[in-house]
């Protein structure tokens, strides 16, 4: 830049330099993180159904890696409790990571909000499953993929779900995770 009188279009350039090392920063720690062994703090009776209830109150709210995003999580599912012996702060960072990954795959460029739909359900005494549904834009597994900041965030939601017992899946046009669930 020259000094004295910045000119904005340098002032413009220097702010997408910087936004794309924060990025880059950031993508980097994750992968950082994903290269290392999964240490889990877990607790006993962890309702699953209040941490995906917290993701989505807490969605619209910017974080440092996501940063923020209009839309919103619509939860379709019982209300009954969940319980499992869970990381909560593990489990609702990985959560959010997928939820995040979910709306901005299956969103269209001229939409400005969107509403991603989520089931949960308990498929059986000792299994819970979340689904994410309507995700077009996955041509490929971003629970196996490192092709963008996304889908590095995801792979990392996907190490820490297999930590806990659980796996997760991209069938179609669904994200999928099953968790095992305690009674």
């Amino acid at each position: 830049m020259e000094k004295g009188d910045p000119r904005n279009d340098e002032m413009e350039t220097v702010g997408k330099l910087i936004a794309g090392l924060d990025r880059a920063a950031a993508d980097l720690s994750t992968l950082m993180d994903y290269g290392r062994p999964v240490e889990l703090k877990l607790q006993s009776q962890v309702d699953l159904q209040k941490i995906l209830r917290s993701v989505a109150a807490t969605f619209t709210q910017p974080t440092r890696a996501t940063g923020a995003l209009s839309g919103a999580l619509l939860i379709e599912g019982e209300q009954t409790p969940l319980i499992g012996e869970f990381d909560p702060a593990a489990l609702t960072e990985a959560l959010k990571s997928i939820s995040v990954g979910a709306l901005k795959l299956s969103r269209r460029p001229e939409e400005d909000k969107a509403v991603q739909r989520v089931t949960l359900r308990e498929q059986s005494p000792q299994t819970v499953v979340i689904e994410w549904h309507e995700v077009n834009g996955a041509d490929h597994d971003p629970f196996r993929s490192f092709a963008g900041s996304v889908e590095i965030r995801m792979s990392l939601a996907a190490k820490i779900v297999e930590a806990h017992g659980g796996n997760a899946t991209h069938e179609g046009n669904t994200l999928r995770v099953q968790l095992p669930l305690t009674n």
